[in-house]
């Protein structure tokens, strides 16, 4: 990686890491994420997470495996997820957006 990466460049290097165990791709190639919108100045980011089905069974461990991998970013202070296509999707969203995820 370059010294001069901007913070989404190495967000998405990172994010390439994140593999989804059934289908053995990664998240972006399988377009899990959406509207990845960071903020160079404050290293706030925010996104979609979109699991690959309404009853995904992998989408509580994927959107915790990208918040992680988002939050390893040196430089980033806060993500903001906002989870849809799901059938538990608020309530989904809440969690991971909690202090405790």
């Amino acid at each position: 990686m370059s010294l001069d990466a901007t913070l989404r460049e190495q967000i998405l290097l990172k994010l390439v890491e994140v593999i989804d165990p059934e289908t053995g791709v990664d998240v972006l190639r399988m377009r899990l994420l959406e509207d990845l919108t960071v903020d160079e100045t404050t290293g706030a980011v925010r996104y979609i997470f979109r699991p690959s089905s309404p009853l995904c069974p992998l989408a509580v461990s994927l959107a915790l495996d990208i918040k992680q991998a988002v939050a390893s970013v040196p430089g980033v202070t806060s993500q903001e997820i906002i989870v849809t296509n799901y059938t538990r999707a608020e309530e989904l969203t809440e969690l991971i957006n909690s202090e405790e995820a």
